[in-house]
């Protein structure tokens, strides 16, 4: 057995890992200790990772056609398709679509091929989607993009504000390390900004949930009221700043009952914000993608940095506003210019820098111009200007806005390739030529968080099949074209310097990411590089960003933006919200294999308002559907007091491959920032209504079940195989013979109970032995078994005693509330009644809440429950 430190490949954290590794195989994945990201804790998917691993569902070989083929075949043919293409319709018909899941060797190698040598910038990233609104407020405001802040500013903040952001569900390491924070700081004021109440309010001093989309009004009348309350630093924005005359013009009618009337909330919380903001110097605004993902995102990203450079709170401990990404690498794709609208190393279009990095490159073909944003560019295809696309690590017929003119686009452009770790996705389905990548654990290279430390993560087992890492695949490809010369990386090491070497060309202290120092790591180095945070500059001056006042641009002063706020028109019933689950992660290719992380919420559903519901005519579990003139979503209906009347909340996560009908993307239009090019995809309208169901079923098959043509299905992996819930307006009896040539299998023994009365069907098949599969169908859902029971058939024997026996199934566990332990609502009461009555206590009696923490909030919001029943019985 060896041990082995490498990085988590999920949210933006950028968590430590350490990974034990027997022979080909992880076995274990712990926290790192020693990384100052995560100090050793992981959330719950990070714990889970070595049970992501291995090759159920992998793309293992390459594939053209839908036929294996070699990989010489395969990269000849790329390069054939690129030369082609660009003969006859020119080099901007050809697009690469990147990830933040691909390592900062893998994006400098794409940028560098596509922008200096193919002569196109069409080459953007799925981070257009978490960040770019970011991006681009810092570099109207800095000059450069540059996240001003640290996780250790959180620590020693005084007032921290949350705007757009569940970290207790999507960065659940970070929301410890602020819980432990405020533990240890009692007079730490939190705010939560947020259309929602979610986990994160747990630890809220104050809530303001405003209307959808208005968080440029909260922080343009902040603005106001710091001038109106003498709160402005004169002196810093005098000597630092320039624009906050016109900013003020521009908001001039923004008062405290105006703000407030437009964002839906109370005058007088309004102004305990304001008051606490005017009145505290060490304050943090933390922002996601609740603001960052949408049509004005950033103006609304600049509306906060306004508030600091008015105040001079930032460049400074415990203050800055800090916008925190959602993928591993969405930083350093930043770095090696991933996105369509820059060059490597934060360089843009300058003259003076497109001929820097041409003469470093020393690039025959180099780009003069900006290229296609997400967006446009799956529009230009969808128009037949994109001929050959590449699409790496991502799967856009989801995640992209609009999904079924990503679908248009795929079908329509002439050759598409996808590399990818996993044969089946929406984006796999439409792809000329598969490539099969190694994914995490498989491959080297490095990640930058989104506090700027970029961090290695390391090969711990061989690539399954023949996959092959991203940066190596497009070198073949490169070189195959004929530019070994140019291309000629023997290992991600070679790329790293490079890449390191192009940031502190010509640099001088002109751009705030230089890490020049390490151009020079041997291979050995290179390989045991500890984490470091940018700069790292060869003068050795590795002062934090900011923290002098000088900025970057043309006269060093910071720019405070003016902007007029506005807000999304509602045109429907609905307005739709959306965002990630607590332990599911983007499309579920990796998540969605892991049993555990498909309990705390299984099936795909809608949460929406109680009230907003019963007009609806629709309790809790009903089947619904959402609509709008772009498409439908149908779902299990969730009730959620938290959502205000007229919203709902859908999960990104499902697909095509997960469910039918549950790509939240099929509602969300395709608007973007005119400036950052993000989509507003946290902002959609939609009309609700019920969806009439005749039969309900579950199915356990050892295989993932076929459903098409069902009305509803969705799917989660359970010990063994895979649980399906069935929703649909035809009778039993019609579901199961529709159901029959999905569920068929020649070996199987077959033992079957009928009741054509009541509309009870029961089937359970069996193979060598072992079940095949359970199918259990009936109209009124309640009179299925439950999933605790479904869920452990695999180790159960087939026969006629099963068909009867959920009858005397063992107690359910209850909802699942704690997945890195397993711990269920049920027994959590039991514990509550039996005396436990505190997190502590449930902690020393179950475990929940002793390992990421993130399921506190609801073990606090069940004790207050249990207490209040005792309360109202009393």
């Amino acid at each position: 057995m060896k041990e082995c430190n490498t990085t988590c490949p999920y949210c933006g954290v950028g968590c430590g890992v350490r990974a034990e590794v027997e022979g080909a195989k992880v076995i274990k994945v712990v926290g790192d200790g020693d990384h100052p990201a995560n100090a050793g804790r992981l959330c719950v998917k990070g714990t889970a990772l070595a049970e992501t691993l291995g090759d159920e569902g992998r793309l293992l070989h390459p594939q053209l056609a839908g036929e294996r083929v070699s990989w010489n075949h395969a990269i000849d043919t790329i390069a054939t398709k690129i030369r082609q293409t660009i003969e006859t319709h020119g080099p901007e018909s050809i697009a690469m679509y990147l990830s933040g899941q691909l390592l900062s060797e893998d994006y400098y190698v794409a940028n560098k091929l596509m922008k200096g040598f193919l002569g196109s910038a069409n080459v953007d990233t799925n981070s257009r989607l978490c960040m770019s609104s970011a991006v681009a407020a810092h570099k109207r405001a800095f000059g450069e993009d540059i996240v001003p802040c640290t996780y250790a500013d959180l620590d020693t903040c005084d007032l921290l504000v949350m705007v757009g952001s569940n970290a207790a569900w999507t960065h659940p390491v970070v929301y410890q390390r602020i819980v432990a924070a405020k533990k240890d700081n009692p007079d730490k004021r939190i705010v939560v900004i947020d259309p929602r109440r979610t986990a994160t309010c747990d630890i809220a001093d104050l809530h303001l949930q405003i209307k959808p989309g208005s968080d440029a009004y909260v922080f343009s009348g902040l603005l106001n009221h710091l001038q109106n309350n003498s709160a402005i630093d004169e002196e810093y924005v005098a000597r630092h700043t320039r624009g906050l005359p016109d900013t003020l013009a521009a908001i001039g009618d923004l008062d405290m009952d105006t703000v407030a009337e437009s964002c839906g909330l109370d005058p007088i919380e309004l102004n305990r914000f304001y008051s606490w903001y005017a009145n505290t110097d060490r304050t943090v605004t933390m922002f996601s993608q609740g603001v960052k993902q949408s049509a004005t995102g950033t103006d609304k990203c600049n509306a906060i940095i306004n508030c600091h450079l008015a105040t001079g709170r930032i460049g400074k401990s415990g203050a800055g506003p800090f916008s925190i990404t959602g993928q591993p690498n969405a930083m350093g794709g930043r770095e090696v210019g991933g996105l369509a609208n820059q060059l490597a190393a934060h360089m843009d279009f300058s003259p003076a820098e497109i001929d820097r990095v041409q003469r470093f490159w020393e690039a025959p073909d180099m780009i003069d111009a900006p290229g296609l944003k997400a967006v446009d560019l799956f529009q230009a295809a969808a128009d037949g200007k994109i001929k050959f696309l590449w699409i790496m690590a991502t799967n856009p017929a989801v995640s992209l806005p609009d999904s079924d003119m990503v679908k248009r686009a795929l079908e329509r452009c002439e050759f598409v390739v996808v590399s990818d770790c996993t044969e089946q996705t929406d984006t796999a389905t439409h792809a000329d030529l598969l490539l099969p990548a190694a994914p995490w654990g498989e491959k080297d290279g490095t990640v930058t968080n989104s506090e700027r430390v970029i961090s290695r993560q390391r090969k711990l087992v061989a690539p399954t099949g023949e996959a092959r890492p991203d940066w190596q695949i497009i070198t073949d490809v490169a070189q195959r074209l004929g530019l070994k010369q140019y291309f000629d990386y023997p290992n991600p090491a070679a790329v790293f310097r490079e890449h390191a070497a192009l940031s502190g060309f010509e640099n001088e202290g002109s751009r705030a990411f230089d890490i020049g120092a390490l151009a020079q790591l041997s291979d050995e180095e290179y390989a045991n590089m500890e984490p470091i945070r940018w700069p790292v500059r060869t003068n050795d001056d590795d002062s934090e960003p900011l923290a002098d006042g000088r900025f970057y641009t043309a006269d060093g002063r910071a720019k405070i933006v003016p902007l007029v706020p506005e807000l999304p028109q509602a045109q429907n019933d609905i307005t739709v919200n959306t965002g990630r689950l607590r332990d599911q992660w983007h499309s579920m290719t990796r998540t969605g294999r892991v049993p555990r992380l498909s309990q705390h919420r299984d099936f795909f559903s809608i949460s929406v308002n109680p009230e907003d519901a019963a007009k609806a005519g629709l309790v809790e579990g009903d089947l619904a559907q959402l609509e709008n003139s772009l498409g439908m979503v149908r779902g299990l209906v969730m009730l959620d007091p938290g959502i205000a009347r007229g919203q709902s909340f859908i999960p990104i996560h499902w697909s095509e491959q997960f469910s039918t009908l549950g790509k939240v993307s099929q509602l969300i239009p395709a608007v973007t920032d005119p400036v950052s090019g993000q989509p507003q995809s946290k902002f959609s309208c939609a009309n609700i209504a019920a969806v009439p169901v005749a039969c309900w079923g579950m199915v356990f098959s050892k295989d993932p079940l076929q459903a098409e043509g069902i009305d509803y299905w969705s799917r989660i992996a359970v010990k063994g195989g895979y649980l399906t819930i069935i929703a649909d307006g035809r009778s039993p009896a019609r579901v199961a013979e529709f159901l029959k040539q999905a569920l068929a299998d020649k070996k199987q023994s077959v033992s079957a109970y009928s009741d054509a009365e009541h509309g009870d069907l029961r089937e359970v098949s069996s193979n060598n032995g072992r079940i095949s599969h359970a199918l259990f169908l009936h109209p009124d859902r309640n009179a299925l078994p439950l999933r605790a029971w479904l869920s452990t058939l695999a180790d159960q024997t087939p026969g006629w005693e099963l068909l009867a026996g959920f009858s005397s199934e063992r107690p359910d566990t209850g909802k699942m509330i704690c997945s890195c332990w397993e711990v269920g609502e049920t027994e959590i009461v039991t514990a509550i009644a039996a005396g436990a009555s505190s997190v502590e206590a449930l902690g020393d009696a179950l475990k929940c809440g002793t390992q990421c923490g993130s399921c506190i909030p609801e073990l606090k919001a069940i004790l207050y429950s249990e207490d209040e029943q005792i309360r109202n019985a009393g």
